[in-house]
């Protein structure tokens, strides 16, 4: 499956993507007129009381704007909109009940302690074990108890 058969914006040029790498990079370039402007006024005071030449103002100003452009590549991700819901990115991923989910508890997947719930038929998790989110329904991940069948009791 290919970046961009799944949805998202290509990360190859500044508008792939159709609309959507057009409409980041707008929000990006929004986000960066007040530094624009603070440069300006920083450099025009520079050149007005400390004897700066015009010209290196001007060169000095275009740097600024040439690392915004470098920078966008690398800074592109936090300015796209994302629609996936919270936790959605965790389907399938393993995680740890902190505490007995018979039905609900909390599991830590990665660095984070989420709430969750059983998925229907689940057999209750004892505290320890490893499970498996099958879905998010909010902020509580569905889960089931990884390794065991339907009915298994814990060791």
């Amino acid at each position: 499956m290919s970046g961009t058969s799944s949805g998202r914006t290509s990360s190859r040029g500044i508008g792939s993507g159709r609309l959507g790498g057009w409409a980041t990079f707008g929000r990006y370039l929004l986000f960066q007129l007040p530094g624009w402007f603070v440069a300006a006024v920083v450099l025009g005071l520079c050149v007005r009381f400390w004897g700066l030449q015009q010209g290196l103002a001007w060169v000095l100003f275009g740097l600024w704007l040439v690392k915004d452009f470098v920078l966008y590549p690398l800074v592109r991700a936090a300015y796209q909109v994302r629609t996936a819901r919270p936790g959605e990115d965790l389907v399938g991923a393993l995680g740890v009940a902190r505490e007995a989910l018979d039905p609900e508890g909390y599991v830590r997947v990665g660095p984070e302690l989420w709430r969750a719930a059983l998925a229907e038929r689940s057999a209750p998790v004892p505290e320890g074990a490893a499970v498996r989110v099958v879905d998010v329904e909010g902020l509580t991940l569905r889960v089931t108890g990884e390794g065991e069948g339907p009915g298994a009791q814990a060791a």
